[in-house]
């Protein structure tokens, strides 16, 4: 009998146990769920207050931030404290922000094609472009703006009322650039009401690049650095050795006997020699520093790339084998443990000036002579190195830049110095020309030539 009713006691209080547990339970589970509600909707409730505060940020203006407060202000202050003039007020100030509103409305249905007059221009040149405005939409759009970002620079025009698929083409006179890459657009609608209380932009994904080329001169052609190579090129230049067999002539007074052609000798009676067209070869490289302290000022260092340029545009021109090396930039934190040099593509002239209207100072990198040093070690078979430099950069530095040649190949140094007048200098094997001005470098190079 005790043994049952122990039994049945643990029965009783087992059930029990598992009730209270149950209970428990579900109450947690209400718990649980109702926190996760909780948290979803205050996340829900902050990401839709922060985009409700990035869209006013964005659309509101200061005037119009005045005239909302004043509607605020003015209705709340009118009906606490019965001021029929503040609610007179604040009704007119929610007026207006009513009556701009529509304002904003179609702010992406305009479609907006931008085409360049010229992709590439000197220097100091002015560009055009010209902006198509289409209205893609279903429905006439309000008078809007445009805005075209031309490098640091913006210029906006304004579009009238454009009915459904209609065109406005507007003409973009662009001021004259200074050399380099510059990147126009995207072109960015902006929708505004005539107060300027509220305003919408959208900016378009349509970018256009303006290559601004530097201004070069024409200067002679030279054979300086030609060499005697069989592997070259055949030249005018006629030789009695070669690889290239030109013709037949008579035997002169100290032709080598190994170079009479024997069968026209059999069938003229006289002795013939034969000739050939010597094969050279000219492997150049022009070698422009662009470390800040090399150059005084912005001017010298624009003559110097426009140098640069007249000097590279000639090589291409005369159909030589070009390096085209530049300094490039060095993190501080490897600098001393770090060398590195850039190399301009040369395969056409617009290549090569596309390549120059990227170069800029830099305010970490090699030296000139390190810059020199490792374009020699980058190609041994250079015949001819022009070094162009700016004003900081001495004749002894120069001549150390020098040393990193081998030989028997020529080095000219351009100095570029708006302060000092056109000179030629022979220091050893180095020829130095310093110019003040584009125009002298031809004068020079022309009297170098003649020389």
């Amino acid at each position: 009998m005790s043994l049952g009713d122990s039994r049945l006691t643990r029965t009783s209080a087992g059930s029990l146990t598992g009730e209270r547990t149950e209970v428990t339970s579900r109450r947690e589970r209400r718990f649980v769920g109702a926190a996760v509600r909780a948290s979803r909707a205050w996340t829900t409730l902050r990401a839709g207050g922060r985009a409700v505060a990035a869209w006013c940020r964005a659309t509101i203006r200061p005037a119009g931030a005045l005239v909302l407060a004043a509607a605020s202000v003015g209705l709340v202050a009118g009906m606490v404290f019965g001021w029929v003039e503040a609610i007179v007020a604040g009704a007119a100030a929610l007026v207006l922000l009513v009556l701009a509103l529509p304002f904003l409305l179609n702010a992406r249905t305009y479609g907006i094609e931008l085409m360049l007059d010229r992709e590439r221009v000197v220097a100091g040149t002015p560009a055009r472009a010209q902006v198509t405005v289409r209205n893609s939409g279903s429905r006439a759009a309000l008078p809007g703006r445009i805005d075209v970002p031309i490098g640091a620079g913006l210029v906006e025009f304004g579009v009238p009322m454009l009915a459904a698929g209609a065109v406005s083409t507007h003409a973009l006179e662009m001021p004259p650039q200074r050399r380099g890459i510059v990147r126009i657009g995207p072109a960015t609608t902006v929708r505004s009401d005539p107060l300027g209380l509220l305003r919408r932009e959208h900016a378009f994904e349509d970018v256009q690049e303006l290559f601004v080329h530097p201004r070069t001169v024409v200067v002679p052609s030279s054979s300086a650095g030609l060499i005697r190579d069989l592997d070259g090129s055949p030249t005018r230049r006629l030789v009695d050795a070669d690889m290239s067999f030109h013709a037949i002539r008579e035997y002169a007074p100290g032709d080598a006997r190994r170079q009479i052609h024997w069968k026209s000798t059999a069938k003229t009676g006289q002795l013939m020699v034969r000739q050939y067209e010597e094969s050279r070869r000219s492997r150049m490289a022009v070698v422009l520093g662009l470390a800040e302290g090399e150059y005084a000022s912005d001017d010298e260092f624009e003559l110097a790339v426009s140098a640069a340029g007249s000097l590279a545009l000639r090589a291409v021109h005369d159909a030589r084998d070009l390096d085209i090396v530049v300094g490039a930039e060095i993190p501080r934190v490897v600098r001393g443990r770090l060398r590195a040099i850039r190399h301009i593509p040369a395969g056409s002239p617009r290549v090569v000036l596309d390549g120059f209207s990227a170069v800029e100072r830099l305010a970490e990198t090699m030296s000139f002579p390190d810059v020199c040093r490792l374009t020699a070690e980058a190609n041994e078979r250079l015949s001819v190195a022009v070094l162009v430099a700016g004003s900081g950069v001495g004749l002894a530095t120069l001549r150390l830049a020098a040393l990193a040649f081998s030989a028997d190949a020529a080095v000219v140094a351009v100095i570029c110095d708006e302060r000092a007048h056109p000179r030629t200098q022979v220091a050893g094997p180095l020829t130095v020309l310093t110019i003040g001005t584009l125009d002298d470098l031809s004068g020079l190079m022309l009297r170098g030539a003649r020389s």
